[in-house]
């Protein structure tokens, strides 16, 4: 009887003792696996979220202890121009009280650990006095301005955008005589770093404080870049508004010393495609006896610049309309940075009616743009009632049909 009790309370310990080590087996995995870099482009921080991946596990990750932030605030000095994040509305705006100006005297004595000197770069006492001197004619003509800092990190490798906020945006909405602004930011020429703020409500001086931190980014290619920023307001119903852009070539600004505040005033965007839209190669063909229409998307040619980075990534949407209701839609493939796509894809449309009287097909240019709307940059209708080489490609195919015919035409405004 004593042998089969021992061994039950053996067997007991051993199974307690490997229960215990898998367990711990288990943790040691799991804390291995949360102290890796995890494989970030860039991390997005909203108001002074740490911006390195290591530190986002640490305790600090919503900020600091409360100790540590009163010493943060007694150390600063009290003419320093920063941000006051406890004087915010509950949409994150500042109150749109008047700025008390500050003297010269006062704004010699900061020290250069906070912003670095630039005679047009940074924050002087005559931008102040411009930005709060201006008359209510003045303001209607301005798009406002834009607050951001720069920063490069050696140690990371890290290139650091901080966009701060925006004042004195003009008002979008007629009715309610405001806007829903945000920003989307890109690093040309390649455009491979797209990023976007949030949207805030009904506000004119929207106050973002949204850091976007870009890995991988040698220091010495710094100055090769050009930074984009593009103020909107959000619509729901219909495109968002474009407020305007901000343009930054980094050349010739020095980052080697620490952080930059910088404040660059909106101007409106730059619409040089408007005078041209480039040209579409379409072939169409009418089948009477199969009561078919075919499409054939060739070519473009002389696209527009559809932003600062030179090229587009057009691709061509194509809409058939019955009695001018939408009943069939296709799209080709993007090409990408290219002014010249050539496309050669073939679409077949079934005709709900005999004949092409109330038959109407569009064609709709656009660029394609990862992570936000895809903007148009030119429009092309065929039919009955278009006009100029539309009108007549359509009424060729009515006459000939069998026959495959294509023609080059004019791209409109979208």
């Amino acid at each position: 009887d004593e042998i089969p009790t021992v061994v039950g309370i053996f067997s007991a310990f051993g199974l307690v003792f490997s229960v215990s080590l898998f367990a711990w087996i288990c943790c040691q995995r799991k804390s291995s696996k949360s102290n890796k870099t995890p494989p970030y482009k860039f991390v997005h921080v909203l108001k002074g979220v740490d911006i390195y991946p290591e530190n986002l596990n640490s305790k600090k990750k919503f900020g600091a202890d409360d100790k540590s932030e009163s010493k943060n605030k007694s150390s600063m000095p009290k003419n320093s121009l920063h941000l006051d994040l406890e004087k915010r509305d509950l949409n994150g705006n500042f109150p749109k009280a008047t700025p008390k100006i500050q003297s010269s005297s006062d704004l010699e004595n900061l020290s250069p650990k906070h912003f670095a000197e630039k005679k047009k770069d940074s924050v002087s006492p005559d931008s102040l006095k411009s930005i709060t001197s201006l008359s209510s004619e003045d303001k209607q003509d301005k798009l406002g301005t834009l607050f951001f800092s720069l920063e490069y990190n050696f140690e990371k490798k890290a290139f650091v955008v901080n966009i701060k906020e925006a004042r004195g945006l003009p008002a979008m909405d007629e009715q309610s005589m405001t806007s829903d602004p945000y920003i989307k930011m890109t690093i040309l020429p390649e455009k491979k770093h797209k990023v976007k703020t949030r949207v805030l409500r009904k506000t004119l001086d929207p106050a973002f404080d949204e850091t976007f931190t870009f890995y991988g980014i040698p220091y010495s290619q710094i100055q090769d870049l050009t930074l984009h920023f593009t103020i909107l307001s959000f619509d729901r119903f219909s495109r968002d508004d474009v407020i305007g852009e901000v343009l930054i070539p980094l050349a010739g600004i020095e980052l080697s010393e620490g952080r930059l505040l910088m404040d660059r005033e909106i101007i409106k965007r730059n619409v040089r495609k408007s005078s041209g839209r480039g040209e579409l190669l379409i072939s169409l063909c009418y089948q009477s006896t199969t009561n078919t229409l075919t499409v054939v998307v060739l070519k473009a040619r002389h696209l527009p610049k559809s932003d600062v980075s030179g090229l587009s990534d057009p691709y061509v949407k194509v809409n058939l309309y019955h009695a001018k209701k939408r009943i069939s839609k296709k799209k080709t493939h993007v090409k990408k940075c290219t002014p010249n796509a050539v496309f050669n894809e073939l679409f077949v449309f079934d005709i709900p009616c005999e004949g092409l009287d109330d038959i109407s097909i569009e064609f709709l240019v656009l660029d394609s743009d990862r992570g936000s709307r895809n903007e148009v940059i030119g429009r092309l209708t065929l039919g009955c009632s278009a006009e100029g080489t539309g009108g007549e490609h359509w009424k060729e195919i009515c006459e000939y049909p069998r026959r495959q015919i294509a023609k080059w035409h004019m791209l409109c405004d979208g």
